[in-house]
């Protein structure tokens, strides 16, 4: 029996460990940590006869190597055990490209990019959905790929097609896997490299990740390989980055703008004007629907919304659907997410901003006068702008987590003063609240700007703590 090795006991780890197990491999799987919820999954796992070691790295100099070790997207690619493991000849990939050797024949839609991801997937989805196709969204957003593997993988997509077909009913069954719509960070696609989209999107490009890329070529590079390697691309032609290169590269590929056709990167794509989106056609440009369909505040929403419908035609995707499906979108948990109203003050859970540039498109979304809530595990890149959105828009700040005392300096250096140091969002919510009052601000926001590792396991518990926190606040005053 050969032998896989999976590297980290997350979400992600765990489903392709047992995918490997459905696919008759001996599975273990090694994680560096010894808490008592690894130790449950731990006791979990042995039930399935896969192997969990804690506490533990791979030893390479063992005699029982494994045939493939699979990568979460957390361990950074070009650590020294991985790099020894290629040169000596063990297939090391990421958990990602197991998902596509186990889905490689149903179309995927591949989306990257540094901010945006998330919306764009979800309002895929959505459409995809409303038109009648059983299209997940995955990877880098709620289900893991290999988790959809494990229900839709070749073997059993290939049994249920024979049953299908017995049974004289179309392909178009509950059981069918239509498209997959996967939202992939950086770190998955450096480690999967046959992935190859039906249609590959890229929303957004600035600095993100350089403490682990090293430097904005490799990571631009890493996001365009997905690109290449799709057989249909759009890009968000309103991105300086990308917009720049898109005069040189990208020659086929369909752009968007909400500033009309006239700013289109080249006469193919989508755009808004006068209250519509339109798709450029060689009929004439066709309008697709109305833009007040979306309910989701914020320019950059709109450019999400182009993303999505463009994609939706390429898939073929009739109007009418695209509309309805817009309309009914609610939104995305953790982007701008309205919680509660207190006493005329709006509570927003914007979690999911963990950088620089996403807290300040949080900022402008947002009326003002704010309370902001910032703080986390800071990350490399320019501040600039936003700072200058928080001299605009902010009546006061609370800082919370590691990156509190970093954050004060800076807001000190540029001449911004009422702010506190509040540590915990157990602090941060009823300070705020009172703070509103006081400073009568229209709302009071999260937007970190930051990871959440240094007290939460990912941004979605951090966005649930607040959550959880604002209700209990509106509750009990």
């Amino acid at each position: 029996m050969s032998k896989a090795h999976v590297i980290g006991l997350g979400k992600s780890g765990v489903a392709a460990a047992r995918l490997l197990k459905q696919g008759g491999w001996e599975v273990e799987i090694g994680d560096s940590g010894t808490s008592s919820v690894l130790l449950t999954q731990q006791q979990e796992l042995a039930r399935e006869q896969i192997t969990v070691k804690l506490g533990y790295s791979l030893d390479l100099e063992s005699s029982d190597l494994p045939e493939l070790i699979i990568v979460s997207p957390g361990v950074p690619w070009d650590i020294p055990l991985l790099v020894k493991a290629r040169e000596m000849g063990i297939e090391t990939i990421g958990e990602m490209e197991l998902a596509w050797r186990n889905l490689k024949s149903i179309p995927w839609v591949g989306i990257t990019g540094t901010n945006g991801k998330t919306t764009t997937t979800s309002l895929i989805a959505a459409i995809f959905q409303s038109a009648g196709f059983y299209a997940p969204a995955c990877g880098n957003i709620g289900y893991a790929a290999c988790e959809v593997a494990l229900d839709y993988g070749e073997h059993k997509l290939a049994n249920r097609k024979l049953a299908d077909n017995t049974h004289n009913t179309k392909t178009q069954t509950k059981h069918s896997l239509d498209w997959l719509v996967v939202e992939m960070s950086s770190y998955q696609i450096e480690s999967s490299s046959t992935v190859a989209p039906k249609i590959g999107v890229w929303t957004t490009f600035t600095p993100d990740h350089l403490n682990r890329h090293k430097n904005l070529e490799n990571y631009y590079n890493i996001k365009a390989s997905l690109l290449k390697s799709s057989q249909l691309q759009i890009f968000n032609g309103d991105d300086p980055y990308l917009r720049k290169l898109g005069l040189v590269h990208w020659q086929n590929a369909y752009w968007t703008s909400i500033k009309g056709k006239e700013e289109l990167v080249r006469n193919k794509g989508f755009y808004i004007t006068d209250g519509w989106v339109y798709q450029v056609t060689e009929n004439g440009d066709e309008p697709i629907l109305e833009v007040s369909s979306l309910k989701m505040v914020g320019e950059h929403n709109l450019q999400n919304l182009l993303l999505a419908v463009g994609v939706a035609r390429l898939a073929g995707i009739e109007n009418n659907v695209i509309a309805h499906a817009v309309k009914e979108f609610p939104g995305v948990p953790h982007r701008l997410e309205h919680i509660c109203n207190w006493q005329g003050i709006k509570f927003i859970n914007d979690s999911k901003a963990t950088n620089y540039d996403a807290a300040e498109v949080g900022l402008i979304s947002v009326k003002s006068p704010l309370i902001l809530i910032a703080g986390g595990e800071a990350k490399e890149g320019d501040d600039n702008a936003w700072l200058a959105k928080i001299k605009a828009k902010a009546a006061a700040v609370l800082l919370i987590g590691n990156a509190a005392p970093q954050f004060a300096q800076r807001l000190q250096e540029v001449g911004y003063s009422n702010y506190e140091i509040v540590e915990t969002m157990e602090n941060a919510v009823p300070r705020s609240a009172k703070l509103a009052q006081q400073l009568q601000a229209k709302a009071v926001l999260l937007s970190p700007a930051c990871a959440s590792f240094d007290s939460y396991r990912n941004f979605e518990e951090r966005g649930n703590h607040f959550r959880k926190l604002c209700l209990t606040w509106q509750e009990n005053s």
